[in-house]
């Protein structure tokens, strides 16, 4: 589904970036990306949505590669930032009609899905009001809404999580595991580090721009161990880098 190997992106000026990252996600997987503020994360998943260039390595998605066939790869994905950053001026449904309309989605399929996950996220009232008006977390049910709507193969989440109501929450876990369970994958950064260790079955932890950690989340907690005591043992352990694949 996602294979990224030996990833390399730096930043002009900065110390910040990703180096010779290589991670494999396969149909299925809900799979973890954690780290500490500023050590690749979200470098990482912009480079993987097509959003970034980077300097060195492959991203395949699908077996396409993301810098030879984009629009091809961009199809298949739908990437949602930390931050929804949507067109404020349309309405609610307009910006989903927008989205459907990219992804070539007929009007049958479009007003069948907008219905059902609108009403799961308790947004179908809202989605003639101005986008301006919405608060944040509104924004971020309607910018996974309008992932849903083309259903893509892989979802790409920058801190999904951030802003949503208790509710909305626990929806957006159960359709995360519908997506998976119907030959989907998932690559998500989080800081929620419960919630990753009860919802995923693979993880990767990252500092400072280098893979430290990465494996499946029953192999990576060890008995008696949380996914929180893993990753300060792995952060604070300079120079370290673990396989469990």
């Amino acid at each position: 589904m996602l294979r990224i190997e030996h990833l390399t992106k730096h930043y002009k000026g900065s110390s910040k970036g990703v180096t010779d990252l290589s991670l494999h996600i396969a149909p299925g997987d809900i799979y973890a990306f954690i780290g500490h503020n500023g050590a690749g994360k979200t470098t990482t998943l912009k480079c993987v949505a097509g959003i970034q260039d980077f300097d060195a390595g492959t991203i395949q998605i699908c077996g396409l590669d993301i810098q030879k066939s984009p629009m091809e790869c961009k199809r298949q994905i739908a990437y949602i930032p930390d931050n929804p950053d949507l067109y404020e001026y349309l309405t609610g449904i307009q910006y989903l009609n927008f989205v459907a309309d990219v992804f070539r989605i007929g009007p049958g399929e479009r007003e069948e899905r907008i219905r059902e996950y609108g009403d799961r996220f308790e947004i179908t009232a809202s989605l003639g009001d101005l986008i301006s008006t919405y608060s944040h977390g509104m924004k971020q049910k309607l910018a996974l809404l309008s992932a849903l709507v083309h259903q893509p193969k892989l979802w790409i989440l920058d801190e999904p999580f951030v802003g949503l109501d208790p509710k909305a929450a626990v929806i957006l876990k159960e359709i995360m595991g519908s997506v998976c369970a119907g030959g989907g994958a998932i690559f998500f950064s989080t800081h929620v580090l419960d919630v990753a260790e009860k919802l995923c079955n693979r993880v990767a932890i990252i500092k400072d721009g280098v893979l430290a950690a990465s494996g499946s989340m029953e192999e990576l907690v060890r008995q008696g161990q949380s996914l929180e005591s893993i990753f300060m043992e792995v952060v604070d352990h300079v120079g370290t880098a673990q396989d469990a694949d």
